[in-house]
């Protein structure tokens, strides 16, 4: 099957492209932006991947679903585009970012920059119709997800993956924890940040820690 992929990833994940549920997934998807509104846009839907190559890949972000606003979703777990105001997910990881490193909140909601500094911002489903969270489960997104975890588990070493809410954690829990660094916490949702299970993770500066020690340069946040 020909998928347009950043040429290490679509070299690492070929045999996933071949495989019957992923053709499936490709009908299910095609025929929903066909008929329906379906967030992100058709050419960002990789957007995650083509944005930081395997080689690059120092720390993923687990998220679940692309938001399903207009104009929200561009491909990167927890990121909204520029002129996009912050969902309140969001708001929290700025909020905790500027406790745990100091660093200031960003204007924007646009998390490219993390991405082109080797975060990979992976949601479990790369697509969703508009307004309707969790719509595009089950269609063979999270096997293809599963798949893309795996490879940066295998092929890559000192890795830092930040496993964000019982979700995440659940779908983290092959990574190679003697090769990588796991971080777990709540998820920075006001739900599970009103209840203290977001706040004080300290995540960041962990990310960067572990990083320096293993020669790679720090993520500026």
């Amino acid at each position: 099957m020909n998928i347009t992929l950043e040429s290490s990833w679509k070299s690492a994940l070929s045999k996933e492209f071949e495989k019957p549920y992923f053709h499936s997934l490709t009908f299910f998807v095609r025929q929903a932006y066909k008929t329906k509104t379906v967030y992100p846009p058709p050419g960002l839907v990789f957007n995650a991947l083509d944005s930081c190559p395997l080689s690059q890949t120092r720390v993923v972000i687990l998220g679940q679903d692309p938001y399903h606003g207009q104009g929200q979703a561009h491909g990167l777990s927890f990121s909204v585009p520029l002129g996009i105001p912050n969902p309140p997910s969001l708001i929290n990881i700025f909020k905790e970012l500027e406790a745990d490193v100091n660093r200031s909140q960003t204007q924007h909601g646009n998390l490219t920059a993390w991405a082109s500094q080797g975060v990979l911002l992976l949601n479990a489903t790369l697509t969703v119709e508009a307004g309707k969270a969790g719509s595009h489960h089950q269609q063979g997104w999270e096997q293809f997800t599963d798949a893309v975890i795996d490879v940066v588990s295998s092929q890559s070493k000192h890795v830092v993956f930040m496993l964000w809410g019982n979700y995440a954690k659940r779908k983290g829990k092959h990574i190679n924890r003697d090769h990588h660094l796991v971080l777990e916490s709540g998820h920075p949702s006001p739900l599970s940040a009103n209840r203290g299970l977001w706040f004080g993770n300290k995540h960041f500066s962990q990310a960067n820690t572990y990083l320096e020690k293993h020669g790679h340069k720090p993520i500026d946040w």
